[in-house]
């Protein structure tokens, strides 16, 4: 029999979690709250089908009687009319409202009751996940303890678990009753456990417990259960015989994968320093990504999803693949799901769509949602810009999937780090053969030479930074110092355009000495607008992607709050109105040109900045003078290389400020790092700016802020990079 067509399905992390007395609602922190509109966007993409929430705690968060649908009725309203099948959640990671609990006896049947209200009121929604991920929230609730009740006891995770079961089947058959042919889309992580062979056991436990929630919900845990004894001591026989006898199996096996779903526990700690220590009562282990340490053994998403139909022979979606990485990293995680899920449905895999998640990214799932410190991944649109979501290079690849099943991204052309060398964060190890699967993951199939970058000025700090990405990211690149191309020469740069045939520009060169930059104008002229204006003509002439590097000096200062890329600039000084004609020239060759502004760079590649060289002469006893009244907000390396690119990989055009949010003067940070260093911020002494001598005129206030996207991590956290930068620079040099 001929499988109906794969379909794109996209999911919105919607998770509505109870810690402590506190509810986060991820649907209100990435905005969907109140943008209707995003919903024609999604729509826009050939997304046929979405998990969508319907959740419980904010619809009826004080019983039913007081229920609020009108959200709900128009965001419904709004799919059915653009033709999207949604497929509606009512617990996402939650625990209901805060008269009840996972643990309460009263919770099924409730969450039953909650059901079969949303069944009358939208009759015609035919597909349900009344529980996401049962499994997973027992885990972190009654195990682990980061989410309510927040126990640590396995008797209490089984409860949790046996409660969430016996509500998925009490809310279908209240669902049933209203619409016969509603489906059950049940969804669950699916991870896999290596070990040392001392520890197989513990595998080997964790491996069967991986599906438990799905047994439970088919019938299929009887006594012979391997997970049967431990069952029996938690949770009352006759509920356990009650799931056996009225089971619920999904129409739909709803599996969620992320690249830490296998783990691999270790009792050799020595090898793993700093790691949490955890245990069974029997042992004391580790328990880390099997990818980051396992040599051979990973199944992998493909031969994950064989094992599920294997098992159970049922439909499978693909319903979470959510990797909170770098753009050309995401689009590898997602490109490879898709030829995962072709592979398997032509060796007879019935599996019918491959879910784009999350559009719109996730908040705090860095911490397990334990902590709100607005940890932002974004997902097929960036919404941390906090107006309309901006679609990154994800939204094409699906695009391109729905339309065509493939795409040509450059990115594609090399593998995702879990399939490089450089996966490694510990010494490569072999797990217990006995835990080896009938197959692992296995390298994609590539083009024999990918396409590569061409990063100009080789020889700064900017383009230093930017090659060290384009490694830790598998980028393909050419970096070409100063002696190597000329970007002043026409005929130079034509000939390394034709010759490395990249697929995109960085133009990392220029004049970068702002203070030489007043008694050499006429090479800093040359350098920063000549050579921009060749190099951007040629990628023109080429149609080819260019990035180019401006400055926060091109603005007057006159302004107290920092600067968004809309606002006027006002260059003063030779170097800054070199950056500012660059601007001008760079745009009137194409608009699509993509021009960063960043405030002064600061990172392990700028060894003579301003920075560094305060800490060195502190370092060795002497006393600085830095301006106290000029206000900037510094820019570090690797974070600015690591924007530019995801940037690039999404097709951004026009002017972009990328600098670490948060300002200070040059005497406030540089204390604030001479102190990180255990050296005497005293030494630091601040001074008005015209004292210093300088010949360039620097402006007040130069801090850049973004109105388009907060791609950039806080100045605070940059700053405690890089001092860990700078000690382990120390220790290498000591050793």
């Amino acid at each position: 029999m001929a499988l109906p067509p794969l379909e794109i399905w996209g999911g919105l992390e919607c998770t509505v979690a109870r810690i402590g007395d506190t509810y986060v609602d991820q649907t209100r922190l990435n905005g969907h709250q109140d943008r209707p509109q995003d919903l024609d966007a999604f729509a826009a993409l050939g997304i046929r089908a979405m998990r969508y929430p319907v959740i419980w705690e904010r619809i009826a968060p004080d019983g039913l009687e007081r229920a609020d649908w009108a959200w709900t009725d128009e965001r419904l309203g709004r799919l059915r009319a653009l033709g999207i099948r949604p497929i509606a959640g009512l617990l996402h990671h939650g625990s209901g409202p805060r008269d009840t609990d996972l643990a309460q006896p009263d919770f099924p049947a409730r969450l039953a009751c909650f059901a079969g209200a949303v069944a009358e009121r939208y009759p015609w929604v035919e597909e349900y996940t009344p529980v996401n991920e049962p499994l997973t929230t027992a885990r972190f609730s009654g195990l682990y303890g980061h989410w309510y009740p927040h126990g640590h006891d396995q008797r209490l995770f089984l409860r949790l678990l046996v409660n969430q079961i016996q509500g998925t089947r009490l809310a279908m058959h209240a669902i049933r009753r209203v619409n016969p042919a509603a489906r059950l889309v049940q969804t669950d992580d699916l991870g896999r456990v290596l070990s040392t062979p001392h520890l197989a056991y513990q595998a080997e436990y964790e491996n069967h417990r991986r599906w438990l929630g799905f047994d439970l919900l088919m019938g299929r845990v009887d006594r012979h259960h391997p997970l049967w004894r431990d069952l029996a001591d938690a949770v009352p026989i006759g509920e356990l015989e009650e799931l056996l006898a009225d089971p619920c199996p999904p129409d739909i096996l709803g599996i969620n994968h992320y690249l830490s779903g296998e783990r691999f526990l270790d009792e050799r700690l020595g090898r793993y320093p700093g790691v949490a220590v955890g245990g069974n009562g029997r042992d004391r282990y580790v328990d880390v990504l099997a990818l980051r340490t396992v040599a051979r053994g990973v199944a992998g998403l493909g031969n994950l999803l064989q094992e599920a139909w294997d098992r159970y022979r049922l439909p499978i979606a693909l319903t979470e693949i959510h990797n909170g990485s770098s753009r050309d990293e995401q689009l590898r995680w997602l490109k490879e799901a898709w030829d995962a899920a072709v592979g398997l449905r032509d060796r007879g895999v019935d599996l019918r769509a491959v879910t784009a998640w999350s559009l719109l990214g996730a908040f705090d799932w860095n911490s397990l949602l334990t902590r709100q410190d607005g940890h932002y991944e974004p997902g097929v649109y960036d919404v941390s810009g906090g107006g309309a979501p901006r679609p990154t290079a994800l939204a094409g690849l699906i695009g391109d999937l729905a339309k065509s099943g493939t795409s040509q991204h450059p990115a594609l052309d090399t593998p995702g780090w879990w399939h490089r060398e450089s996966r490694f964060a510990w010494a490569p190890t072999e797990c217990a053969p006995a835990l080896l699967p009938r197959a692992s993951l296995a390298r994609p199939r590539l083009p024999g030479q990918p396409r590569a970058l061409l990063i100009t000025g080789g020889d700064g700090a900017l383009a230093r930074a930017l090659a060290e990405a384009c490694v830790q990211r598998g980028l393909p690149h050419r970096l070409l110092s100063r002696v190597e191309l000329d970007v002043t020469d026409a005929a130079a740069v034509a000939a390394a355009i034709d010759r490395w045939r990249p697929w995109a520009v960085l133009n990392a060169a220029g004049y970068a000495h702002v203070e030489r930059a007043e008694a050499a104008p006429e090479r800093c002229w040359r350098e920063n607008v000549e050579g921009a204006a060749v190099l951007g003509l040629a990628c023109a002439a080429a149609g080819l992607p260019c990035v180019a590097f401006s400055s926060h000096l091109v603005f007057g200062g006159g302004q107290a709050a920092p600067y968004l890329e809309t606002d006027p600039i006002a260059p003063r000084g030779v170097y800054a109105t070199s950056k500012a004609a660059a601007e001008q020239v760079l745009h009137g060759v194409s608009p699509e040109m993509l021009i960063v502004r960043a405030g002064s760079f600061f990172g392990p590649q700028a060894d003579r900045n301003a920075l560094a060289c305060a800490v060195r002469a502190v370092g060795a006893g002497r006393s600085i003078a830095a301006a106290a009244d000029v206000t900037v907000s510094p820019t570090y390396l690797p974070d600015l290389a690591d924007a530019v690119l995801d940037l690039l990989m999404d097709g951004e055009a026009g002017i972009w400020h990328l600098a670490n949010p948060g300002c200070g003067t040059w005497a406030e940070i540089i204390r604030e790092v001479v102190g990180g260093l255990s050296l005497d911020p005293a030494k630091v002494i601040g001074v008005p700016a015209a004292t210093l001598g300088r010949r360039a005129p620097w402006p007040a206030q130069s801090a850049l802020r973004s109105g388009r996207s907060a791609l950039m991590p806080p100045l605070g956290q940059a700053l405690q990079r890089y001092l860990g930068a700078l000690r382990a620079d120390a220790r290498d040099a000591a050793a």
